[in-house]
C-alpha cells in the first residue's frame, strides 16, 4: 500500500483526498464510492498495477483519471509502472506509446480516433487488461470506460470490448451570456468567470472537461446563440484560449456562437452582406486571428433570421450563402459551421411548424462541406413532446445536425423530475420512413441513411443545449444531471436504450443496490410522460406562460406575434381543440414522407400521442379507450399528478439507500413538482373548460379556483427568460 502511494506520488499524480461526509452531488456520476465488500477482491485482482507509459498531457489526465477511480472505488490505488510486471495489470495507450500494446497486434482499424478497444489479454504470460486506441484520446475514452464497467458491477473477467462513436461532433452549447446570465439556465449563473478569465482557471473548468469527456462529449459551444459580438474581439478570444488549454488534454475543442453582424457591430464596416467582398475578407481574417490564438478551434455556433437575430436574409440572401460565407473562412484551418434551422420569418405564417423545412430544404446540396445545418428534435421549439422534425430526411445531401436541449425549458425548470432520456429516444427511433421502413432518425444523424449520396459531406453531429450552472450539483437539481449524461451516452452511440443508460447513471450516481436501482429507474423511465400529461398531453403544445415559460398560460393570447401566443397552436373552440395540419389544414404533414404523411394525417390512424398536434378533434370525439376527448384530456391531466404522487411515494421510501442530503432536495423537489403539476392540472381544466362546456368525468376534483384566479398569477423574475 505504502509503495503504491508513493508510485503515485513520485509520478505527480494528485491523490484525491476522502470525500466529505456530505454529499453535495458536484460529484455527478464520477463519486468513485466504494464498491460493495462481496466484489472488492475479485476487482482488485484485476487492477494491482497501472501502466499508463506516454507522457503527454491527455495521457496524464488518463493516469491521473484511473488513480482517482480506483483508489475510491477499491479502497487503494495500484502501483504504477513502466510496462506491465505483474498479474492483474491495467495497461493503457496506444501501440505507438507501447511495445507490449504494439507487440499483441490487436485489430484497431475501424475505430479511427476516438474509438477504443478493452480487452483481457496475457502479457509475457500474465492476464492484464488493456485499453488500447488509435490516439491518447481514444485511450481516455476507454479508461472511462474500464471505470465504469466496476462502477455499475459489471465483471471484468473475459473482457471485449470495441466502441467507436458513431457521431463526430458531439457538443453541448452554452446558452451563456458574457455577463454570466444563462438564458433558460435553473442552475445559477455561468460557470464561465469571463471577468477573470484568464489569469484565473477555475478547477471546476477541469472537472467540467473530466464530465464531459466520461460520456464522450467532444466540444462545448461557450456563448450564447443570441450572442454578443463581443466574443470573437481579442480579450475574449484570449480568455476562451484559457478555456480551450484546460480542456484540450480531454479531447474538448471550443467553439464559440458568431453574431452575423459582428463586421458591422466590431469590424467597422457598414453590412454584413455574405455576399460583399469585404465581409469575406472580414471573415477570413477573423477566423486567422481566432486560428492563431486556439489552433484547435472547433468553428462557429449561428442563430441568424431567427427570433430577430440579424442574417443573410436581411440582404436578400440564403441561410446558404450566409453558412458557406463562414464555413469558407473556417475551412482551411479544420473548423466547421453549425448553422440552426431553428428559424422563422417576419411574417406571421400559417403554420410556424412548416417554416424550417420551407427555407431550408430548397438549398439541399448547396451548403458547403464544412457545414452541418443544426435541427431541434420537433419543429416548435422543444416541447415536452413532439413529432420528430420534418426536415430529418427531407435533405438527403446535407449532413443534418440534431438539437436537443437538456436544460429543462418546457418541462418544469430544474425541479421537476423528468428524464430525458426517453424523450431522445422517442426521436432518435422515429421512423422517416424516407427510404422505407427503417429510415430512422438515428440513421440521419449517424450519415448512414444517405452514406450513399453523390458530393454529400460526411460531417455527423449531435448538440445539447446545456443545464449547468455553478450550482454545488453542477445542473440545479440531481436528477438533471441524469439528462446531461442521457445526452452524452446517446451522442456518442444514438441507438443505445434509455432504460439501460438510465441504470448506469443511477449506480454511477447513487449506489449499484438492486433495491434502490430497480424502483429509480422505474420512477426515472415514467417521469417524462407524467410530465407530458399534466402540461401538453394527446399533442397540445406551447401552453406555457408568456416570455418566462414557468407553469400554465393556455390563455396567452395577443402580443407582437400571434405565433408567440397559445391559442394559436390550441386552437381551442366550441367544436374542439387542436391544430389542423392535415390537408385540410395547414398540410404540415405534405412535408414528411408520404407513408408518414398519411398516418399522421389521417384522425383514425395518428398516434393518440400527436392527435391534436395534427387535428382539430371534436370534443366528443371517441378515443381508442372508449372515452369522449374531453374525458380523456382530463383524465390524462390527473394521470400526470397521480404519477408524481407516486414517485414521491418511491422515493420517501427509499431513505436507507442514499445519503440525506441529497435525498432531502430531491424529496422537497418532488413536492414541489407536485404542487405544480396540479396547479397545470387544475389551470388547464378550468381554462379549457370554458370552450369544452361539458362536466368532468365522474370522481374528477372540479379546479378549486376560478379561471380568473389562475390566469391573474404573475411570475416576474422567474428564472432562464431571455434578457
Amino acid at each position: 500500500m505504502a509503495a503504491s502511494w508513493l508510485a503515485l506520488l513520485l509520478l505527480g499524480i494528485a491523490v484525491p483526498v476522502a470525500p466529505a461526509a456530505a454529499e453535495d452531488g458536484y460529484d455527478l456520476w464520477l463519486r468513485y464510492a466504494p464498491v460493495h465488500e462481496s466484489r472488492l477482491a475479485g476487482y482488485r485482482a484485476h487492477a494491482t498495477e497501472l501502466v499508463v507509459p506516454a507522457d503527454t498531457a491527455t495521457a496524464r489526465a488518463t493516469r491521473d483519471e484511473l488513480a482517482r477511480g480506483l483508489r475510491g472505488l477499491l479502497g487503494q490505488a495500484p502501483a504504477t509502472a513502466a510496462r506491465a510486471r505483474r498479474d492483474g495489470a491495467v495497461v493503457v495507450g496506444t501501440p505507438a506509446s507501447s511495445p507490449q500494446l504494439a507487440a499483441l497486434k490487436l485489430d484497431l482499424s475501424g475505430l479511427g480516433e476516438e474509438g477504443y478497444l478493452v480487452r483481457s489479454v496475457r502479457i509475457d504470460g500474465r492476464p492484464a487488461t488493456v485499453v488500447v486506441a488509435n490516439s491518447d484520446v481514444g485511450a481516455l475514452y476507454g479508461a472511462f470506460h474500464f471505470l465504469r464497467l466496476i462502477q455499475t458491477a459489471q465483471p471484468l473477467a473475459a473482457l471485449d470490448i470495441r466502441e467507436a462513436p458513431r457521431t463526430q461532433v458531439r457538443v453541448l452549447n452554452h446558452w451563456d451570456n458574457l455577463d454570466r446570465y444563462v438564458e433558460r439556465g435553473y442552475a445559477g449563473e455561468s460557470i464561465w468567470d469571463w471577468h477573470r478569465l484568464p489569469d484565473w482557471k477555475d478547477p471546476r473548468y477541469t472537472d467540467y472537461a473530466r464530465a464531459n469527456a466520461s460520456i464522450g462529449i467532444n466540444g462545448t459551444v461557450l456563448n450564447n446563440v443570441n450572442t454578443s459580438a463581443q466574443a470573437l474581439t481579442p480579450a475574449y478570444l484570449e480568455k476562451t484560449a484559457a478555456l480551450a488549454e484546460v480542456f484540450r488534454p480531454f479531447g474538448i475543442k471550443v467553439y464559440l456562437s458568431a453574431r452575423f453582424s459582428a463586421p458591422i457591430e466590431i469590424g467597422g464596416l457598414e453590412t454584413a452582406d455574405p455576399l460583399d467582398p469585404a465581409v469575406r475578407r472580414w471573415w477570413k481574417a477573423k477566423a486567422e486571428e481566432i486560428y492563431r490564438t486556439i489552433p484547435d478551434f472547433g468553428g462557429f455556433l449561428v442563430k441568424a433570421n431567427s427570433e430577430g437575430q440579424p442574417g443573410p436574409q436581411d440582404y436578400g440572401r440564403s441561410h446558404a450563402d450566409g453558412a458557406n460565407m463562414l464555413a469558407e473562412a473556417l475551412a482551411p484551418h479544420g473548423g466547421i459551421v453549425m448553422w440552426r434551422a431553428f428559424v422563422y420569418s417576419h411574417e406571421e405564417p400559417d403554420d410556424r411548424a412548416k417554416q424550417a423545412y420551407n427555407e431550408f430544404v430548397p438549398f439541399d446540396g448547396q451548403f458547403h462541406d464544412r457545414v452541418l445545418v443544426q435541427v431541434k428534435n420537433g419543429a416548435i421549439d422543444f416541447q415536452p413532446r413532439e413529432p420528430f422534425h420534418p426536415l430529418f430526411g427531407a435533405m438527403p445531401k446535407t449532413p443534418l445536425m440534431m438539437e436537443f436541449q437538456i436544460t429543462k425549458e418546457y418541462l418544469g425548470f430544474a425541479t421537476h423530475l423528468a428524464y430525458k432520456g426517453t424523450l431522445y429516444e422517442e426521436v432518435l427511433r422515429a421512423d422517416t420512413q424516407v427510404r422505407g421502413p427503417g429510415s430512422t432518425v438515428a440513421r440521419v444523424i449517424d450519415g448512414t441513411l444517405e452514406a450513399g449520396e453523390p458530393g454529400r459531406s460526411p460531417l455527423t453531429g449531435m448538440a445539447g443545449v446545456a443545464n449547468i450552472g455553478v450550482d454545488r450539483n453542477w445542473s440545479g437539481s440531481h436528477f438533471d444531471q441524469a439528462n446531461w449524461f442521457a445526452f452524452g451516452r446517446l451522442a456518442w452511440d444514438p441507438y443505445l436504450e434509455a432504460q439501460a443508460i438510465a441504470e448506469e447513471w443511477v449506480k454511477m450516481t447513487f449506489t449499484t443496490d438492486p433495491a434502490f436501482v430497480g424502483p429509480v429507474v422505474a420512477m426515472m423511465m415514467g417521469s417524462r410522460e407524467a410530465v407530458v400529461d399534466y402540461m401538453t398531453p394527446l399533442g397540445l403544445h406551447h401552453l406555457m406562460g408568456r416570455g418566462h415559460h414557468y407553469g400554465p398560460g393556455p390563455w396567452v393570447a395577443g402580443g407582437p406575434r400571434a405565433d408567440w401566443t397559445s391559442v394559436y397552436y390550441h386552437r381551442a373552440d366550441d367544436k374542439g381543440i387542436g391544430f389542423d395540419r392535415s390537408v385540410n389544414g395547414s398540410d404540415a404533414v405534405a412535408q414528411y414522407a408520404p407513408p408518414v404523411a398519411a398516418q399522421f394525417g389521417d384522425i383514425d390512424a395518428v398516434p393518440e400521442e400527436f392527435l391534436l398536434w395534427f387535428h382539430h378533434v371534436p370534443w366528443d370525439h371517441r378515443m381508442a379507450s372508449g372515452r369522449t376527448l374531453w374525458d380523456e384530456l382530463v383524465l390524462r391531466y390527473g394521470r400526470g399528478v397521480d404519477y408524481v404522487k407516486g414517485m414521491r411515494s418511491t422515493w420517501d421510501g427509499l431513505a436507507g439507500h442514499v445519503d440525506p442530503e441529497r435525498h432531502a432536495q430531491v424529496a422537497a423537489f418532488l413536492a414541489i413538482q407536485e404542487k405544480e403539476a396540479q396547479w397545470w392540472r387544475d389551470a388547464s381544466i378550468a381554462y379549457f373548460q370554458t370552450f369544452s362546456k361539458r362536466p368532468l368525468p365522474a370522481g374528477q376534483a372540479a379546479p378549486p379556483h376560478s379561471l380568473e384566479y389562475y390566469e391573474s398569477l404573475q411570475f416576474p423574475f422567474a428564472p432562464g427568460d431571455g434578457k
